[in-house]
């Protein structure tokens, strides 16, 4: 179907057996758009079982398997091939997008300096939010955090789990950097920033636009609710923003993260303050305690990773 003139594909990468459900909510909440997209498309990553069971349980969808090296760069940048829409949607596996998600990212495609859209992503928590989880850092579970605008606004980055572009603008900007990607013990995970800075460079003008009012829900599992998978996530975050700034330059790769820092972690401290003094909520002191941790680990891995690109320079 087209929305106000662009035909819109979908693309959902997946790799794990264990996401074989979540796949198929994805393309449930996909089929119940409020404006369908012309296509879905899903790219299993080097699996060839996880692909045949899906050929067998979405008749209706396009399962393929990732054409290119493994990795959610190689998966996208398989399914930018393989469709043909003027905009190429993005979900992760196990996000399942609101009935009108796909309508909302579409309505701002009617400027035409808007390369691309993506929507806020919600934590679906598998059992509930953890008390000492401050929204500050969830971004460690893929999703929106506080400190993001809460109406339209232009941004340099989108969220991977939700995320749209003009094919144009992806095909100008040369795909995503396989670099970049998804994978391994330390995962870099910085595909989606890394496109993005690059989108806009190789569309002068170009803005991309988070739209907060085109919600996904993001699952977290039980492993994502510990303070382990907290600091690991901190940690792997830094390195990524490190091998970033040695691609995009130290300006466009850490621009959003100097606001994050200065504006919205100081707040946060004192509000989880405020909370455990004025509610008596003890999550409140936890909350605080877990965003200096957070800090300081995001700058520990940071250090790690600047190191680590000095001596393979040297």
């Amino acid at each position: 179907m087209k929305c106000d003139g662009r035909a819109i594909s979908v693309v959902i990468p997946c790799f794990a057996d264990e996401r074989f459900d979540d796949v198929v909510d994805c393309v449930a909440a996909l089929r119940g758009q409020t404006r369908p997209p012309a296509e879905i498309v899903v790219v299993v990553d080097h699996n060839a079982a996880l692909l045949e069971r899906l050929r067998g349980a979405v008749p209706d969808v396009r399962p393929i398997p990732n054409r290119e090296s493994r990795g959610s760069s190689g998966a996208r940048n398989t399914g930018i091939a393989s469709t043909t829409g003027d905009v190429v949607v993005f979900f992760d596996d196990d996000a399942a997008p609101e009935p009108e998600c796909l309508e909302l990212l579409a309505e701002h495609y009617a400027d035409a300096h808007v390369a691309g859209v993506g929507g806020a992503v919600a934590p679906q928590w598998h059992t509930r939010r953890p008390r000492w989880f401050p929204s500050e850092f969830d971004w460690v579970v893929g999703c929106s955090y506080r400190g993001l605008p809460t109406r339209p606004a232009a941004l340099r980055n989108l969220l991977g789990a939700n995320m749209s572009f003009r094919r144009a603008a992806l095909e100008a900007a040369g795909g995503f950097s396989a670099d970049m990607a998804r994978r391994g013990r330390y995962p870099l995970g910085v595909d989606d920033t890394e496109i993005c800075i690059r989108v806009q460079r190789s569309v002068p003008g170009s803005v991309l636009v988070y739209a907060p009012e085109a919600l996904a829900r993001h699952k977290v599992p039980r492993a994502r609710e510990t303070w382990r998978y907290f600091l690991t996530r901190c940690f792997a975050e830094g390195r990524a923003k490190a091998a970033l700034t040695t691609i995009s330059g130290s300006g466009a790769s850490l621009s959003s993260e100097r606001s994050y820092v200065v504006r919205v972690l100081p707040v946060g401290v004192v509000r989880g303050a405020a909370d455990a003094v004025t509610r008596r909520d003890l999550g409140g002191v936890q909350r605080s305690l877990a965003i200096v941790a957070g800090l300081l680990v995001t700058s520990a891995g940071y250090a790690s990773g600047r190191l680590r690109a000095m001596g393979e320079r040297a």
